[in-house]
């Protein structure tokens, strides 16, 4: 008991009065409670979407029944085809689109009940360029965030503007800016009133390299400090570098959500190659079992295996190769990516 009371009385003590051993057990233990305390944030759940289904007058049901929990601080990709239901689902969060059935809140508002303070920790970069023309970079920016009720804030404009190399083209029309740059002015608005979850909407669609590098880099720093960043993307090597988790829809429906490291590992395949000494007619009957392929012109074989079991496969293959008299003078190994992987669960899903 005298123990406790000590730690107590330490955590409770002014750092500034305290000493040697003292001193550092308590920097020591403030770095680990901010570190749980991280953790623990991450955890929890900003966004929470149940049971969602949205359909048209038409009959045509544009979401079905997705759940989906996002968390705070983490990236999350949305990858589909086109008219998968991607946007229709990012806009029934943002409450541009009313749900048919089920329910959908945002840091513990909901969106219908309680819309304002939902959309108020929401930014938004839609697909579509729609900025006001006449209005200068500033001009329109400014407004966004009074928009939301936010009080004027130059410096924290300017520092929008900065981040996206803005700054110069603070004082020109819209209408006078390329479309990689209006698509930037898009992305300040949507941060001017300082969001804690970010959607961007193909963010890099049409846009150049260099912009593109300086908004993942955005994408980045926002996470950094603490911004839920949601994005839907053609690009799918972008989610594959940049997301935590990516969920999967096709036809109104979510198909799957995984963590990347875990969906790469239970789902990615692994091809063998090998480049075969001499032409090859066909292959062997002995070898039929293992599905390998040849290519048209005999001089290399694939097979493809499970990347997360054991590599005996392998190992039997190459004795077979060898009892069969087929020599071969390299190998290499790839995996799928992403790409294969989305290919494939959309695939299944028609």
């Amino acid at each position: 008991m005298k123990r406790l009371s000590m730690t107590t009385s330490l955590t409770r003590k002014d750092p500034n009065t305290m000493c040697g051993n003292d001193l550092k057990l308590f920097v020591r233990r403030r770095a680990a409670n901010r570190a749980g305390s991280a953790i623990f944030d991450r955890m929890q759940v900003i966004i929470s979407v149940s049971n969602l289904s949205k359909s048209y007058a038409s009959g045509f049901e544009a979401l079905s029944n997705v759940t989906l929990d996002i968390r705070r601080g983490e990236i999350f990709a949305l990858l589909g085809p086109n008219g998968a239901g991607k946007t229709t689902l990012i806009s029934t969060i943002c409450g541009l689109v009313r749900p048919s059935t089920g329910r959908v809140t945002v840091g513990g508002h909901d969106i219908i009940t309680d819309f304002r303070a939902a959309r108020a920790l929401i930014g938004l970069v839609p697909q579509e360029l729609t900025t006001d023309s006449f209005e200068s970079v500033w001009a329109t920016v400014s407004f966004s965030r009074g928009l939301f009720g936010k009080p004027p804030d130059p410096a924290h404009i300017e520092k929008v503007l900065k981040s996206l190399s803005l700054w110069d083209k603070r004082k020109s029309r819209i209408m006078t800016l390329s479309g990689g740059m209006k698509r930037r002015v898009l992305i300040a608005k949507a941060l001017s009133h300082e969001p804690r979850i970010l959607f961007l909407d193909e963010p890099t669609a049409g846009v150049d390299v260099e912009l593109r590098q300086d908004m993942w880099a955005l994408v980045r720093d926002l996470r950094e400090t603490g911004v839920t960043i949601i994005l839907t993307t053609h690009y799918i090597e972008e989610a594959e570098e940049m997301a935590d988790r990516i969920g999967v829809i096709s036809k109104g429906r979510l198909i799957l959500v995984e963590d990347k490291v875990e969906l790469m590992r239970k789902l990615g395949k692994k091809q063998l190659a090998l480049h075969l000494d001499q032409r090859l007619e066909q292959i062997p009957a002995a070898l039929a079992h293992y599905g390998l392929v040849l290519s048209d012109d005999g001089h290399e074989l694939i097979y493809t295996y499970d990347a997360k079991k054991e590599h005996a496969g392998i190992l039997a293959l190459l004795r077979g190769l060898d009892e069969a008299g087929i020599a071969f003078r390299d190998l290499n190994t790839s995996q799928s990516s992403l790409e294969d992987i989305f290919v494939s669960l959309v695939k299944e899903e028609q």
